[in-house]
């Protein structure tokens, strides 16, 4: 895109300058009558002001003529405009002006009725310049890499509208799946939580600095609201802002936040946005006015996409205002604002496809979490996972406290209910750590499957794997002495932090006592200790995570940090039911059927993901099954209570399918639940079974063809349904029919 610049300056009293200039040409100048300026300035601020009308609506009439009016003021009889859009792959107009001038909302210039800002031929981007300097200066490289963001949103305890900046962080990584985004999210909302990442990462890591939260102007000086520790609102400025990025600015920062592109007392002061880029960030986006939450997250995600795709900042940030104004007809589309100094709105990063382009190394974390009947991901993926902050927030102290501080704790246990989401917070922690590398188990382990461990974790080189295969296997040690061996700073494992995660903790690695507590296995009884105690020993920064719906005993010498679960707030709850097609507010579900599948999910995730499943089917008695639901006191019996009821509404051949299907361990083929169902309406019973979430469906790894497993939660609800000898001849059944499928046809690997 083509440049130019444009200065407006007092020369007298009366009079102010214009100065219009391009690479190559002479500058063009022209005076103007104070009283002009003074006239459009009072316009502006009837028309543009936070309390005003037109700026609130979409397409408003008054927006136009205040647009035309800048145009007209720019323009003079000298037609400085027509030169401009002769480019027709669009201008960039730096603007150099005094205070009031600067604040004018140059984004809404137009010309015949059209804004040139979102032009579909020649848009012209403005830019309030700042200084003649350039952090950048000459040709910038882009990274021949994903586009790299670091993410922070600040959302204090009991300031107002709480943000979905969840929503966010998952619109960003959504459309940017193709080409991928390294998205780094800094948890705390603190000035600290900033420092400490920009110091580790270094100057040039990241391409972008994300703030999403609240800002304030009032009192004159620009504010951003944070958190301190234990998440209070605190106020940070602009110097302290960039105190925390100790010089480590990013080409591009992103105050999204109300006002803070807000210049005080009609440009007196000047805004967050500018006074960043005086302290030296080359490039600097902020809101001129409220902005609504939805609009700031589809601006983002439209800016992102096209920065990741390897689009210019400018184009970029075009592409994105016009996304608001014409796709979303959002109201907010001109109250975006680039602060800059002479630094080039060159690309970030190289498109997808170019040679040599580095690909990203971390796997997500559901990913991580598969069950291992249906292969399926057990837990929310990224894009879902809503709210948990300030337990987040606690569970990242313990997980990152030094080993060497009083009271640091070697691992973390996740304690509660089932439903509430603890292997979902398990994940996210996770994905929070990304300098950790991740070992996952599900359920019961003994000395065998803790030996997966060498295939879990990624070696620093292979000699580091052989070596730590090596120690494993070596029974003639103890197994405290081979894993403190193996944290050891000089160890495979020293120079790898590691996170190893224990999911479902209950199942197989917890015994039963007589007054009902809970104890480690004996397999178990071995492993945990010996870890802790290596963490503890080595000073590993590695730790242990643990998701389990009872407590047991600490081990002896070792720190377990507890964090108890509960149900979702009302907050958070909100956040979810938006994800949710038919509980959400504007579903087309009766309000009442759906306010009261609502309250009896009592904040709890997954009765809330399984209920919004099922209000819409009209073949169920929804009524009904929400009256037992509503009548079970305890709410962590509802989604029992739930599965039976639904199980009893359901025809009795589909029920005994269900018990039949049940009587394999393992996620079958249809092939083998026709077997076991040999029904006219089989298939029917089977595609109501898996709409309804009572039959989980997964996909074989190998063939690739569905295979089904019955959910968990109904198990000890279909048992019954079947004599000793229907069970007996169900067991045959599925043996005669996996043995051939398995045994005798077993379908070939691909390659093979």
């Amino acid at each position: 895109m083509s440049t130019f610049d444009l200065e407006v300056f007092e020369q007298t009293s009366n009079h102010y300058e214009l100065r219009l200039s391009a690479a190559g040409q002479p500058p063009r100048t022209r005076s103007l009558d104070r009283a002009a300026v003074d006239e459009l300035i009072t316009l502006v601020r009837r028309d543009y002001s936070t309390d005003a009308t037109a700026q609130k609506v979409y397409g408003a009439t008054r927006l136009a003529e205040l647009g035309t009016r800048l145009a007209d003021f720019l323009d003079g009889d000298e037609r400085w405009l027509t030169p401009m859009l002769a480019h027709p792959a669009g201008v960039v107009l730096r603007i150099t002006a005094e205070q009031r001038l600067r604040h004018l909302p140059w984004e809404l210039l137009a010309r015949e009725g059209a804004f040139l800002t979102v032009a579909g031929r020649a848009p012209l981007l403005p830019v309030r310049a700042v200084g003649e300097h350039a952090v950048l200066p000459g040709p910038v490289a882009p990274g021949n890499r994903p586009l790299r963001v670091l993410f922070m949103a600040a959302s204090p305890e009991g300031v107002e509208p709480v943000l979905n900046f969840e929503a966010e962080e998952a619109a960003i990584l959504a459309v940017t799946r193709r080409t991928g985004t390294d998205l780094m999210v800094e948890e705390s909302g603190t000035l600290e939580g900033l420092r400490f990442l920009s110091h580790d990462y270094g100057p040039g890591h990241f391409d972008v600095l994300h703030l999403s939260g609240h800002a304030t102007t009032a009192g004159g000086q620009p504010v951003f609201l944070l958190e301190d520790e234990y998440g209070r609102p605190t106020r940070a400025t602009a110097d302290q802002l960039a105190e925390a990025m100790q010089g480590h600015w990013p080409r591009l920062v992103f105050v999204s936040g109300c006002l803070t592109a807000d210049a005080p007392e009609g440009g007196v002061f000047p805004s967050m946005s500018e006074s960043l880029v005086q302290a030296g960030a080359p490039v600097v986006l902020g809101w001129a006015l409220p902005v609504g939450d939805v609009a700031a997250t589809d601006f983002a995600a439209a800016l992102y996409q096209a920065l990741a795709d390897g689009g210019s900042l400018d184009r970029a940030i075009i592409a994105a205002r016009r996304h608001l104004f014409h796709d979303r007809r959002s109201s907010y589309w001109h109250l975006l604002r680039v602060y800059a100094d002479r630094s080039p709105l060159a690309p970030l990063v190289t498109p997808l496809h170019t040679k040599g382009r580095k690909r990203l190394q971390v796997r997500a974390a559901d990913q991580q979490f598969l069950d291992p009947q249906t292969q399926l991901s057990r837990v929310a993926s990224r894009a879902e996972f809503v709210g948990r902050r300030r337990v987040i927030q606690r569970c990242l102290r313990v997980l990152r406290q030094p080993a060497d501080t009083p009271g640091a704790a070697q691992g973390l246990l996740l304690a509660g209910m089932g439903g509430l989401g603890k292997s979902s917070l398990a994940s996210r922690l996770l994905e929070r750590m990304p300098t950790h590398q991740r070992a996952v188990w599900y359920g019961r382990v003994d000395a065998i499957k803790f030996r997966e461990l060498i295939d879990k974790v990624r070696f620093d080189d292979v000699d580091h794997r052989t070596e730590a295969a090596k120690l494993l296997d070596n029974e003639q040690l103890p197994l405290p002495i081979r894993l403190r061996y193996l944290l050891d700073v000089d160890g495979p494992l020293g120079g790898t932090p590691c996170l190893f995660v224990f999911d479902d903790f209950e199942t197989g690695n917890l015994d039963s006592r007589d007054d009902g507590s809970r104890v480690l296995a004996p397999a178990m009884a071995e492993i945990l200790p010996a870890l802790l105690t290596a963490i503890r020993d080595t000073g590993s920064p590695s730790r242990v995570v643990i998701t389990s719906r009872y407590r047991f005993p600490t081990p002896a010498g070792t720190t377990l940090a507890v964090e108890a679960l509960e149900s979702l707030t009302t907050v958070e709850q909100t956040k979810k039911i938006a994800n949710l097609t038919n509980l959400r507010p504007e579903s087309i579900i009766n309000p009442t059927i759906r306010n009261r599948a609502i309250e009896a999910a009592a904040g709890n995730p997954r009765l809330l993901d399984w209920l919004n499943r099922i209000v819409g089917d009209a073949a169920l008695d929804v009524d009904g099954l929400l009256a037992a639901i509503e009548g079970e006191a305890d709410r962590f019996r509802r989604e029992t209570v739930l599965a039976d009821n639904l199980l009893d509404s359901q025809p009795l051949e589909l029920r005994r399918m269900l018990a039949r299907v049940n009587v394999v361990e393992l996620p079958i083929p249809a092939a083998t639940v026709h077997a076991l169902h040999p029904h006219p309406d089989a298939a029917r019973h089977l595609q109501r079974a898996v709409e309804l979430g009572l039959l989980e469906e997964g996909t074989d790894p190998e063939t690739r063809e569905a295979r089904y497993f019955v959910s968990n939660v109904l198990h000890p609800l279909v048992r019954p349904l079947l004599t000793d000898d229907e069970h007996t001849e169900a067991c045959a059944a599925a043996a005669r029919s996996l043995y051939q499928l398995w045994v005798l046809a077993p379908t070939p690997a691909d390659g093979h």
